[in-house]
This record gives C-alpha cells, sequence and structure tokens, in this order.
C-alpha cells in the first residue's frame, strides 16, 4: 500500500472515529435496538460516500462520479440528521425507526441506481468512442512510419495513397465492421513485413489489397450511417 492510498484511508476514518468516540462517551454502550439500528444506517451511508468513487466508471472517473458523489453525501448528510433525532428518540419498539431508515433509503437508491446506470453507458460510449479514433489512429501511424523507410517512388506513392484514404476514414464506426478493421490492422503489419523484403512487386500487390479493404470499410460505414 503506497502512502497515498495509505493517507485517503486515514482520511476516510476521522468520521468514524469521532463518531463513535462522541457516541460511547455520551450515550454509552447500552442502547435499544432502534437506536442501534440508526447507528448502523449511520455508518452504512457514510460508508457508500467512500465506495461511490470507486462505482464510478469513464474516462475521468473523478467528474464522471461527482454526481454520485453529490447523491450519496446528500443522503449521508441526511441519514447523520435524522439519524441522530432517532438515537435521541430512541423509539422502544423498531418498527418506527427501521420504516424512516427504509423510506430513506429507498430514495437514496432510486436516485443512485439510474444515476450509476447512466455512468455505465456513458462510460460504454467513451470506451467504444475511443476504439473508434484507436483504429485510424493506430493504422494512419503505422503506415507513416513505414512511409519513412520507403525510397522507391512508385512504392512510396502506393502506400501514401493507402495511408490517404485511412487517415482521412471517419473516425464513427461500427461494431459489425469491428472484424474488418482488424483485418486492416493485420494486413498493414503483414504490408511492413513484406517491405522488408524490399520486393517491389509484392509491396504493390499487398498495398493494393490493402486499398482495397480500406475503400471498402468506407464504404460499408457509409451505408450504416
Amino acid at each position: 500500500m503506497n502512502r497515498k492510498n495509505l493517507l485517503w484511508i486515514l482520511l476516510d476514518l476521522v468520521f468514524v472515529v469521532l463518531f463513535n468516540a462522541f457516541f460511547f462517551a455520551i450515550g454509552g454502550v447500552e442502547h435499544n435496538g432502534s437506536v442501534w439500528l440508526s447507528y448502523a444506517f449511520i455508518h452504512l451511508s457514510y460508508l457508500m460516500v467512500v465506495l461511490t468513487p470507486v462505482l464510478a466508471r469513464g474516462k475521468n472517473p473523478v467528474v464522471a462520479g461527482f454526481p454520485l458523489l453529490t447523491i450519496s453525501t446528500a443522503y449521508f448528510l441526511l441519514e447523520l440528521l435524522i439519524g441522530m433525532v432517532l438515537i435521541l428518540i430512541a423509539f422502544k419498539n423498531i418498527l418506527p425507526t427501521l420504516l424512516v431508515q427504509l423510506l430513506i433509503g429507498g430514495i437514496y437508491a432510486a436516485l443512485l441506481i439510474p444515476n450509476l446506470l447512466a455512468n455505465e453507458h456513458t462510460a460504454d460510449a467513451e470506451e467504444t468512442r475511443q476504439a473508434e479514433i484507436d483504429y485510424v489512429k493506430n493504422a494512419a501511424s503505422e503506415l507513416s512510419t513505414l512511409l519513412e523507410t520507403i525510397n522507391d517512388r512508385e512504392v512510396k506513392r502506393k502506400v501514401e495513397r493507402v495511408y490517404d484514404e485511412i487517415n482521412s476514414s471517419a473516425t464513427k464506426s461500427n461494431p459489425q465492421l469491428a472484424s474488418l478493421e482488424a483485418q486492416i490492422l493485420i494486413a498493414i503489419r503483414d504490408l511492413k513485413v513484406v517491405a522488408d523484403d524490399n520486393d517491389k512487386a509484392s509491396i504493390i500487390k499487398q498495398a493494393d489489397a490493402l486499398l482495397i479493404m480500406v475503400i471498402e470499410r468506407n464504404r460499408k460505414l457509409k451505408t450504416m450511417h
């Protein structure tokens, strides 16, 4: 465990230590069921504040998790206030306390879960978008590196044609094209292998085949949108 994580854990424990110190120092250890129920719910609400950032997904979890953390923090503050009131009242019958706690917890869950689902959807969309960008970026990068090693004018012109086609390709993709895009990336690596052998005819043949695949990918993409 690194120093940063240790400090965060210590910070998270400050409330727990202080709350329990005051709770037992002022109220002692003898309490009825309704008091212990509120005691448990207060700790649960604080635990949710601590765990909420872990639940957030996305390119920037801090930003993505802000609405979730806001909901959890509001739940904790409300629970702390109402929980303390219920602890002071200390109903002999546990039912009123249980109903109030379930109501607050239910409202919290009704707010948190939809936001968690929205966060998941946004994170999935970010990952898909990044994969789409990576296809064009990686393909163009590999061809750009290859072009630097080619001296023959005719061969270079062929490879540049493929590079231009990929570089101008739409980054927005479609899951149905994942297989074809993977084949294109493999074909680019095959082209680099052929280029290392300095076989002009093979390089041109491979470049032409690759160009056809890229054009086909872009053509299919246009029909899907």
